[in-house]
């Protein structure tokens, strides 16, 4: 029995020798997933870049020292900080995450991760009773024993808590683009076959979708939100003697709104009558229109004096008369006030705040109805200039003279929270997914936090064209279908609560 014991460290080495190569050795073979699968943790993904080397090279150095018996000792105090390491980030992963990641691969692939914690502990003991063995055959005091061990297990310990709250802070606060993907963020619900890809999201109101389409913009679309029945009916325009070139429509309870800021004219109707009647006119021109009531609405249009993008509203009076503001300081000129100030104006109808959000950087703008600035943020890539290239032409305007860096394609939002079909790669994320997938990021609105991000997969090699969040459920345009996604507990919950944490 004496003799067993004094191999104990011998035993010890040969096994950690054994799981560190295959370790080490499984990860340099398969180096891109293991980088992805770090960067998708939810402790460690800022540092994914610095772990993913230096666990391999610490492997291999452990498994050099553990091999001689002049390092034998060295090599398994370096064992035990790994182990301890390991141990502190699993626990963790179970007790400190608002989500649990895939396992690792490799020869623990098939453990889940409480199963990963009993194994982990039960080395680290085995680790710890080698070297006290080794040690007492040293003839090292019992004190300093206590002592070096101990430290040790601090040290590590230590080290994966400052990792995990650095992580955390960077991650959410000072993203260095290291994306964080949300485990089952959508399921697939349902989809509805379309009769052409040229439909888009005119709104969601009392368990019913609204479809418009550019190519028949007199005709409103009414789909159930289960999916299963769809429905067609015209609209009549009490005025048609203009020059329309871009008929659009959006529906908001209980009216739905007719509208082409080209001409400009606005038409407002009930939902369950087919007549709209006009209720603005010759007001001002826009390119962007978002009703905030039935007399209140906000627009995106051109200053007559720089030739450059501004915020509107329009209020109408009792009297008939029509009240337009401009507010020309909200949107900031850097280049040409034009192609640099693109982006898209949504409205929040559960906060009652309006977002803009700039398409070619990485700025978002928070505003009440009073147009008054609440928030200044941003998305997590680091376009803070705009990258386009332009010419002043003699009469005044500009053009594009090179394709620019698209940052922000399609966005919504819902109480809260913005959905941004981001247009930029991250970290560690694979081109071959890219190819094949749109992605969503989710940012808070009331203050400057990434929560995570999730695919969406391409249908038959066509993206998502438009897209709408309607509480629990993502309804999706991707090519001739409207499809249906769940959304993630962790994600809904953040609607009700205001504290959506890191997802």
């Amino acid at each position: 029995m004496k003799n067993v014991i004094l191999k104990i460290p011998n035993i010890t080495s040969y096994f950690f020798i054994l799981l560190f190569c295959y370790a080490a050795i499984s990860k340099i073979m398969d180096f891109e997933n293991f980088q992805v699968q770090i960067a998708q943790s939810p402790l460690l993904s800022t540092y994914a870049g610095l772990i993913s080397y230096s666990t391999i090279i610490i492997e291999l150095i452990i498994v050099i020292a553990l091999s001689f018996l002049r390092t034998r000792l060295l090599g398994l105090y370096a064992s035990l900080f790994l182990m301890a390491a390991f141990t502190i980030y699993i626990y963790l992963i179970l007790n400190y995450s608002d989500f649990i990641p895939c396992s690792c691969g490799g020869i623990l692939q098939n453990m889940n991760w409480t199963q990963h914690l009993t194994f982990n502990i039960i080395c680290t003991i085995l680790l710890i009773v080698a070297i006290i063995l080794l040690e007492r055959k040293r003839s090292t005091r019992t004190s300093r024993l206590i002592s070096n061990i101990s430290l040790l297990l601090i040290l590590s310990s230590g080290t994966v808590v400052y990792l995990f709250l650095t992580s955390e802070h960077m991650i959410k606060k000072e993203n260095n683009f290291t994306r964080r993907f949300i485990p089952t963020a959508v399921m697939k619900s349902k989809a509805l076959p379309l009769s052409a890809d040229s439909y888009y999201l005119a709104g969601i109101e009392n368990e019913k979708i609204y479809l418009g389409d550019p190519k028949s913009p007199l005709i409103l679309t009414t789909v159930d939100t289960t999916l299963i029945r769809a429905s067609a009916r015209k609209l009549t325009l009490d005025n048609t003697h203009y020059q329309f070139r871009n008929v659009q429509l959006q529906v908001q309870k209980p009216y739905y709104y007719l509208y082409d800021g080209t001409v400009p004219v606005i038409y407002r109707g009930r939902i369950k009558d087919s007549i709209a009647k006009t209720i603005s006119y010759n007001e001002v021109y826009f390119n962007q229109f978002i009703p905030l009531d039935s007399t209140q609405f906000a627009f995106r249009t051109i200053a007559t004096k720089n030739k450059q993008f501004i915020l509107a509203g329009l209020k109408l009076e009792k009297s008939r008369r029509a009240v337009v503001n401009l507010y020309a300081n909200i949107l900031k000129k850097q280049k040409d006030g034009i192609f640099d100030s693109d982006g898209k104006l949504l409205y929040d109808r559960k906060k009652s705040n309006l977002i803009y959000i700039h398409s070619y950087r990485n700025q978002i703008i928070v505003m009440n109805n009073d147009f008054k600035v609440q928030h200044q943020l941003h998305t997590i890539d680091t376009t803070t200039i705009a990258r386009v290239k332009i010419r002043k032409l003699t009469n005044g305007s500009y053009k594009m003279v090179a394709p620019p860096l698209k940052v922000n394609k399609s966005s919504t939002v819902y109480g809260g929270i913005l959905f941004n079909q981001s247009n930029l790669i991250g970290k560690h994320e694979s081109p071959q997914t890219w190819k094949r997938a749109s992605i969503i990021d989710i940012y808070r609105t009331d203050k400057q936090e990434y929560l995570g991000s999730f695919y969406i997969y391409n249908r038959n090699d066509v993206s998502i064209s438009n897209m709408m969040v309607n509480g629990s459920s993502l309804y999706l345009i991707i090519g001739n279908e409207l499809i249906k996604y769940k959304l993630n507990k962790k994600i809904t919950d953040s609607y009700s609560t205001g504290k959506a944490e890191n997802l």
